[in-house]
């Protein structure tokens, strides 16, 4: 879990009420493994997996029988059933694989998963609504909500000193923006 000053995330994005945990970069070796780009902050998740849906480049899901998993580096070696040479596992390169909400790892009380910030709305303590959150987009120290209002679009620090309430329940987020950040 990223720590953002008091404000927890998780990395991870939704589709189809599906959520992605990592991207396949390529086949690792000759035995049907793959080779995975992490977009969790739980690399842990995937020893206890035992199925995934995958997401193909194509666009096709397919729901697969995950054999092994191992971490190399800042990746993931994941191993599927009937996967077993190097040409197999290249029909997997660029596809996604995705779990369901029920195997998120649940979070502490105040915690949140990015994707869950994006479409909220995000106003002002006096009720100024800025927009609403299209995405989060991660430089520095603390991760940035890009806020769009029509034609407009705000990058606000994701910090506690900013963000004074995140109610991803009630899709709204209230900030106390420090004079000119709205300006820019």
């Amino acid at each position: 879990m990223n720590k953002l000053e008091s404000l927890p995330a998780i990395v991870g994005t939704m589709d189809d009420d599906l959520i992605s945990v990592a991207h396949i970069a390529r086949p690792q070796g000759i035995r049907g493994e793959v080779i995975a780009d992490l977009l969790t902050d739980f690399p842990e998740r995937f020893s206890k997996l035992s199925a995934v849906t995958v997401k193909k480049a194509s666009g096709e899901l397919v729901t697969l029988q995950l054999q092994q998993s191992r971490l190399h580096k800042s990746r993931v070696v994941l191993k599927f059933a009937g996967f077993d040479d190097i040409n197999s596992a290249e029909t997997l390169r660029d596809a996604r694989v995705l779990i369901a909400a029920d195997q998120l790892v649940k979070l502490p009380k105040d915690s949140f998963y990015e994707f869950d910030l994006v479409d909220c709305e995000v106003a002002t303590a006096d009720g100024q609504v800025i927009g609403k959150v299209i995405s989060v987009q991660r430089f520095g120290a603390a991760p940035l909500l890009v806020v769009k209002d029509g034609d407009r679009e705000h990058m606000i620090p994701l910090a506690s000193s900013i963000c004074t309430d995140v109610n991803v329940a009630q899709k709204r987020i209230v900030v106390d923006p420090p004079e000119g950040l709205l300006d820019l």
